[in-house]
């Protein structure tokens, strides 16, 4: 088969890979129907994360299910599934609880920018759908892989209900689907925090109420502003760095909570200040296999539209320019397709 692998920073190939197989008897092997580039893709491509050796990119996957293992249940051949970009078996006492992302048998998925994939924990891991959907509503189901269920936890682990203010920090993907989680779970006010009109223009689309174009301290000045000089209830981080983290934090106000669900590089928090700001944190994977059925109901019935995210859609082949186009920020985010 044929899939992404990166050698080094800024440099992603398209190369002939083996094809994957059944390794252990809980495995599933799935034909890729589309796959795309993360955000947190670029942290390797930009050289914030090393790149040791050649290997295989990608996390985010819908496709058809081509063989199973001899232990998998409730799966056959055919059918048209989603997954997670963190397998688990469901059944661990950390899944129970709705903590999938931290399963005991936990894999993290980064072989999936390619035609065929093998997925680990498949029968806890993937969700079958009764019918092949129209191909119209891939990429929602396909975002629901990873960036529209972490927008989901960001919410969710920030605590937004129905009437409060939520704030978003970043305007990628996952920040653009945590506006749709927002206005979903029932918040009157949420205000994205973006500087770039494309992305500002999805926000309110998707249900912002306000934009904030400053940055650190300044956006958190802007923030209490629109809040009363209080700061909001719920603060969904999305991004990752130093900078945002603060952001986050201190635009929420005493008693409010803070959602960060960007992988941190170079966060270091004070916990002193901490103490005494009164703010909630949470974060971490997102556990999106406790969300996917609920999502892709959403998806199914026009309710979210969370594939609206994707504005660039190339061939699997060109997923060298995939990379390039989200770098160079002329895409949020690029849909591949083998």
């Amino acid at each position: 088969m044929r899939g992404a692998v990166i050698h080094a920073p800024g440099d992603v190939r398209f190369e002939t890979l083996d094809d994957p197989k059944i390794v252990e008897p809980t495995d599933a092997v799935i034909r890729t129907a589309v796959t795309c580039v993360c955000g947190s893709d670029l942290w390797p491509y930009r050289g914030a994360e090393p790149v040791d050796s050649p290997h295989p990119m990608g996390h985010e996957y819908v496709g058809f299910v081509e063989e199973v293992g001899s232990a998998v249940t409730g799966l056959r051949p055919g059918q048209f599934v989603v997954g997670s970009f963190a397998t688990s078996d469901n059944t661990c006492p950390n899944c129970r609880n709705g903590f999938q992302s931290n399963c005991l048998h936990r894999e993290f998925m980064s072989t999936c920018q390619a035609e065929y994939v093998r997925i680990p924990n498949a029968a806890g891991t993937l969700v079958a759908l009764d019918e092949v959907p129209d191909e119209a509503l891939w990429p929602g189901l396909l975002a629901n892989s990873d960036v529209m269920g972490t927008g989901w936890w960001a919410a969710d682990a920030a605590g937004v209900r129905p009437g409060s203010t939520a704030v978003v920090v970043g305007d990628g993907a996952v920040g653009l689907c945590a506006v749709i989680a927002a206005k979903e779970l029932g918040a009157e006010r949420i205000i994205a925090m973006s500087r770039h009109r494309s992305r500002q223009e999805l926000a309110l689309a998707f249900g912002a109420t306000d934009l904030v174009a400053e940055r650190g301290e300044e956006g958190v000045a802007r923030v209490r502003e629109l809040t009363g000089g209080i700061g909001a209830d719920s603060v969904l981080g999305c991004v990752g760095t130093a900078q945002s983290m603060q952001q986050a934090l201190h635009s929420a106000r005493p008693g409010g909570s803070v959602g960060f669900v960007g992988v941190p590089h170079g966060v270091a928090v004070d916990g002193q200040e901490l103490f005494f700001s009164h703010v909630g944190l949470r974060g971490g994977p997102a556990p999106v296999r406790r969300y996917l059925p609920d999502l892709i109901e959403r998806v199914l019935t026009g309710r979210i539209d969370p594939g609206r995210v994707f504005d660039l859609t190339l061939p699997l082949a060109d997923v060298a320019e995939g990379y390039r186009a989200m770098d160079e920020r002329r895409a949020i985010k690029a849909l591949l397709k083998p």
